[in-house]
């Protein structure tokens, strides 16, 4: 019952086969040094069995021109559909692996996969991050991704929804007021 989640689309193909994409909301940052993260599915979707043959997923980052696509992809099967083709996406050639990328998403995570928890209804990808391509349309004049105007949404008990308003920064409740 954890809530919200972020609702990501999560690209892989075979070689000398149409790529896919499959919606993940069970998804998450594992370590930092070296970057890792996880992605959870379900065996006999689609893209399990392309991810684990080729060892790589790209997971993109979806914004609100993409919860569409975002749920298309989540409710259609890559056996029976292009979802590229169906939801107008480009996939993108990716710096360091061989899956696509989707070219309209603002943050494009590259992952090789390091080990498959089999954990019950769903196996846990856990992967080492490659190389994170960003949109330049979110960087500021100093260098700095300003993710938060990309107008990401998560998703929460079958309801997507945007991000509000800030709330505070990180550190807020221990900084030190100036008098």
């Amino acid at each position: 019952m954890l809530y919200p989640l972020p609702a990501v689309m999560v690209s892989c193909a075979r070689p000398e086969e149409k790529p896919n994409i499959i919606t993940v909301a069970w998804t998450g940052t594992i370590c930092s040094s070296p970057a890792m993260v996880s992605i959870s599915v379900r065996p006999e979707r689609y893209s399990y069995s392309i991810i684990k043959e080729t060892g790589e997923f790209v997971i993109n980052l979806t914004t609100e021109k993409l919860v569409r696509a975002t749920d298309y992809c989540g409710v259609r099967s890559g056996r029976d559909v292009d979802k590229f083709q169906e939801m107008h996406l480009t996939a993108g050639k990716s710096s360091k692996i061989d899956a696509p990328l989707i070219e309209e998403s603002p943050v494009n995570i590259e992952c090789r996969v390091q080990q498959i928890q089999e954990l019950g209804s769903h196996h846990m990808f856990i992967a080492n991050v490659e190389a994170v391509d960003v949109d330049d349309r979110y960087m500021d004049a100093k260098g700095r991704f300003e993710l938060n105007k990309a107008g990401l949404f998560v998703y929460s008990h079958g309801e997507y929804f945007s991000l509000g308003k800030k709330l505070g920064t990180f550190g807020y409740s221990v900084k030190r007021r100036k008098n």
